[in-house]
């Protein structure tokens, strides 16, 4: 047709359109000169083109169908396929009528294995839903077996929702991708994506209820008490049951259903025993099998589900081990619900310091961020620091977390700006300035709350990055200590920067013992992180909170000051009083490390290899904001250099009465909790340590000490070899 291309019209006539213009292409023929040049290549060997072929299009390559790099390969390497939920019970290998009690008790301590494995990084693809049970439910006969199954859905969606509302996981904490799995309220019938049935929580609850009666009635007709499985298997259910109830309660943050939660959880414990107890009763896993089941697990059947990523070996976690986590997750989150107690902000981060130290899991850190505040604190930083100058901004000093904020700055220093009777109301710019910088407080406060619900690692990191914000608000509360002393035309007070002075000292000192506790200092570089909490931190901590107690008397009324006199106590006496044990503490280790480094103890990095000057400005980056100025590494040489021409034995002496100092502050301690008979016994061992070396013992060992943290994460015990 030349340079038309044909086709027929509806008539069925044939019509012609014109054609593009034809393209001429110069193909070259490079069969030979590739077979060529490909003999150059050993085996393996891969030869591209920097600009069309990069490092990204080459690992690609690479991972797609390579068994060591793609996961999905696995299913290829000899293993017979997995069979699916039809497959396995046409073939009689899954049960899903006339299961033994054994049976059952195996499979649901199993699948507790695999919820705990989820909850500590593992995806659900390789762990819960290897259970071949949970792919359809609703197919199950047995009827305690499908209950359970369907309320395994709910409880996976339940505590998805409560992580995923807190956010402070990370990537190694949880993994909350579903790999086409539905968790929510639509829980199908059949196949996974058919939602003609929907399930919602009061019916899975009563589904529970239900089974839980008939096995009770089952148990009861037994006589051998001792091998009662149907007990045993109604423990279970009723376990599951009560648990995901006070899941329900926590998420939805409920304040009226306090008792109830705690209650809820008070049951979980009692039937967690009863659970441990029987362990053994259900079918056990087999040995040199990776199963933990012999019915109703197929690790592999969800491999082609799985991105092409190196393949990750999933272990599930052994029953009795997973048992005794979900026993001390259901005690973790009855310690959680006390958040509800605190009546202020000082006593709630206190709370949430006190409860990330323990290393909890991500469940139970997550349901304090819930239950503390609602929405949760990132929520209400971010809402808060949108509508600053909004109209509607003006009017969120109403809203929960800066209320909370507000009540903690009266309660610290009682700044006249926030007293009922204050001498600025006809002043409305004072008065705003002061709303608006509450307002600008939300944000890096709520997020100190956050981070101490990450995992350990993590939070140093994370308050490196708050100090900035931190910093900000420094320069923010002088100018408004300023302008409200302006305006009541009294004396500068600096109430507002007394107050974030003492949460910027609080994280910095935070940040630096996270260095010891997550073991990042080397031995030689202990002596500057002890020297700067000890000259500097602790001794502004301890000043702050001085100040704080002299602003906050100096606007009580004088007569009730007097009427009250004998009973008054001093509000931060506790907390000042460990600071300066603390700050003992590291007096001692600074002035025994640096008689350790005189007489040649402490291991020293060859000089070509290291810098101290640039390890002590890494170190202490962070910590450069506007109060306390940040101490330099050639102001921290001056200060210290007497110190490095002084008698190792006159060291040891002053490290002793620091030691014996922070132990009569300890002795004093009417009420002491476990903080303080730890750091008592330290400071007790590390007294008599340093007095025999005062002594002349091992004067001339060159051995190097050792620094115990077994029984404190910061304050090690100091061991002679």
């Amino acid at each position: 047709m030349g340079d038309t291309d044909d086709f027929f019209d509806g008539d069925g006539t044939m019509e012609s359109l014109p054609t593009s213009p034809e393209v001429t292409y110069n193909w070259v023929d490079i069969t030979t000169d590739f077979f060529k040049n490909i003999q150059d290549l050993q085996l393996g060997e891969l030869l591209h083109d920097g600009h069309l072929f990069g490092l990204f299009e080459a690992m690609s390559a690479i991972e797609m169908m390579d068994p060591k790099m793609d996961a999905g390969m696995l299913c290829n390497r000899g293993n017979p396929k997995p069979l699916n939920f039809q497959q396995a019970v046409l073939s009689g290998k899954l049960k899903i009528d006339d299961l033994e009690p054994s049976e059952i008790i195996g499979i649901i301590d199993a699948t507790v294995a695999c919820i705990v494995s989820w909850l500590e990084g593992h995806s659900l693809a390789q762990t819960v839903f290897t259970n071949v049970y949970l792919h359809q439910p609703h197919s199950i006969i047995n009827n305690p077996l499908k209950a359970y199954c369907i309320a395994v859905y709910k409880l996976l969606d339940c505590i998805r929702d409560c992580i995923t509302k807190a956010q402070v996981f990370e990537e190694e904490d949880f993994l909350p991708m579903g790999y086409g799995y539905r968790l929510g309220s639509n829980l199908q019938s059949g196949n996974q994506h058919d939602a003609s049935l929907e399930v919602s929580e009061q019916k899975c609850i009563s589904m529970l209820r239900e089974q839980e009666e008939e096995l009770n009635k089952k148990a009861r007709s037994q006589e051998d008490e001792a091998n009662n499985l149907w007990a045993a298997l109604a423990a279970r259910i009723r376990f599951t049951r009560m648990f995901y109830q006070a899941l329900l309660l926590i998420t939805k943050r409920d304040s009226q259903s306090g008792a109830d939660c705690v209650a809820l959880l008070n049951g979980c414990s009692e039937m967690m025993k009863v659970i441990i107890k029987t362990a053994s009763k259900g079918t056990q896993p087999l040995e040199n099998l990776d199963i933990p089941n012999p019915m109703g697990f197929e690790p592999m059947i969800n491999q082609r589900l799985l991105p092409p990523t190196f393949p990750r070996y999933t272990r599930i976690k052994p029953r009795l081990e997973a048992l005794q986590y979900f026993d001390d997750l259901v005690t973790r989150l009855r310690h959680a619900w006390k958040i509800k107690s605190c009546t202020n902000f000082h006593t709630a981060l206190d709370f949430f310091m006190e409860f990330s130290r323990q290393r909890a899991c991500i469940l139970s850190r997550s349901a304090l961020q819930l239950l503390y505040l609602s929405p949760s604190p990132a929520i209400t930083a971010s809402m808060a620091q949108s509508n600053v100058n909004s109209p509607q901004g003006r009017q969120r000093p109403q809203h929960a977390f800066i209320e909370i904020l507000r009540e903690s700055v009266k309660s610290f220093v009682n700044p006249p700006a926030l007293s009922l009777k204050s001498t600025i109301g006809p002043n409305p710019p004072a008065r705003e300035f002061v709303e608006n910088f509450l307002v600008r407080c939300v944000r890096p406060f709520a997020v100190l709350v956050q981070v101490c619900g990450h995992n350990r690692a993590r939070q140093r990191d994370k308050l490196a990055l708050l100090l900035d914000d931190f910093a900000a608000l420094q320069e923010e509360a002088e100018s408004v200590d300023a302008l409200v002393s302006g305006a009541a035309g009294s004396a500068p007070r600096a109430c507002f920067g007394t107050w974030i002075l003492y949460h910027v000292l609080r994280v910095m000192i935070a940040y630096l013992l996270s260095g010891l506790e997550l073991e990042l200092y080397s031995v030689h570089e202990y002596h500057y992180i002890f020297w700067y909490l000890y000259e500097f931190l602790y001794g502004w901590l301890v000043s702050a909170l001085g100040r704080a107690e002299n602003l906050s008397g100096e606007r009580k009324d004088p007569k009730r000051i007097a009427a009250r006199k004998k009973k008054r106590s001093r509000p931060y006496a506790r907390e000042g009083l460990m600071c300066q044990v603390m700050q003992n503490m590291c007096g001692g280790y600074f002035k025994a490390l640096v008689a350790f480094k005189l007489q040649g103890k402490i291991r020293q990095p060859q000089s070509e290899f290291d810098n101290e000057a640039v390890r002590y400005k890494h170190r202490f980056a962070p910590l450069s904001v506007l109060t306390p100025p940040q101490v330099h590494y050639h102001e921290f040489c001056e200060m210290t250099q007497p110190f490095q021409y002084e008698n190792p034995i006159i060291l040891y002496v002053a490290g002793c009465k620091h030691f014996q100092q922070a132990r009569t502050f300890l002795e004093t301690v009417t009420t002491p909790d476990q903080e303080v008979t730890d750091l008592l016994k330290v400071a007790k061992t590390n007294f008599v340590v340093l007095k025999l070396l005062a002594g002349g013992h091992k004067k001339d060992s060159t051995t190097p000490p050792e620094f115990d943290f077994s029984v404190h994460r910061h304050f090690p015990i100091i061991k002679l070899v």
